[in-house]
């Protein structure tokens, strides 16, 4: 394999972007303090982006329902579960800030079975992994199991989306052998300066 800065598929710096993706995503650079490269990535296909973005944007930016670090729980235990590097990095960053726990990301993708939750979210995490790697088994019984620990059902509707869309992304992230942003390694690990 050739060795790539971003993606195998190549990558669209910023600047070359359409005007709409280069406000959005400008946005999204200005708040990090860079361009993550799923963007890069992806915006050689401006089509697919904008989808990408509307898609993620309508789960992920909700005001209401599960709380922003619990979407981003659901994202990690779903991309550890596939192996995606890049959405463990990338995510596991994000859930680290939304938490201020250093620790939950990595102990989420490695042993989610093993690390201690809380009942609403071991139920978050055990739907999310069950509907990643065997999602023809969901009963009632897994939705009730949710339920009882006080999960809404328009809440399960979102672990199952948000799991399905980054189940996507997952596989993107392989098929292009995406590189995580060296940033995203120590968000959320050492206090901001």
């Amino acid at each position: 394999m050739t060795e790539h800065e971003v993606s195998r598929f190549g990558h669209v710096e910023l600047a070359d972007m359409p005007e709409d993706l280069r406000t959005r995503i400008g946005a999204v650079a200005e708040k990090s303090g860079f361009v993550p490269n799923v963007f890069r990535a992806i915006a050689h296909r401006p089509a697919e982006l904008r989808a990408f973005l509307d898609y993620h944007d309508a789960l992920m930016e909700k005001s209401d329902g599960l709380s922003k670090a619990e979407r981003e729980l659901v994202v990690v235990a779903t991309s550890g579960a596939n192996h995606c590097t890049y959405c463990i990095v990338a995510h596991g960053a994000i859930l680290r800030v939304r938490t201020k726990d250093p620790e939950i990301a990595d102990k989420v993708a490695t042993n989610p079975w093993g690390v201690e939750l809380s009942p609403r979210e071991r139920a978050i995490v055990d739907l999310a992994l069950l509907i990643a790697t065997d999602s023809a088994a969901l009963t009632e019984a897994e939705l009730d199991d949710a339920r009882m620990a006080g999960l809404t059902e328009d809440e399960i509707w979102d672990v199952g989306a948000i799991t399905a869309l980054f189940a996507m992304s997952n596989r993107l992230a392989h098929l292009t052998a995406l590189r995580p942003n060296p940033e995203f390694f120590l968000m959320g690990r050492l206090p901001r300066g």
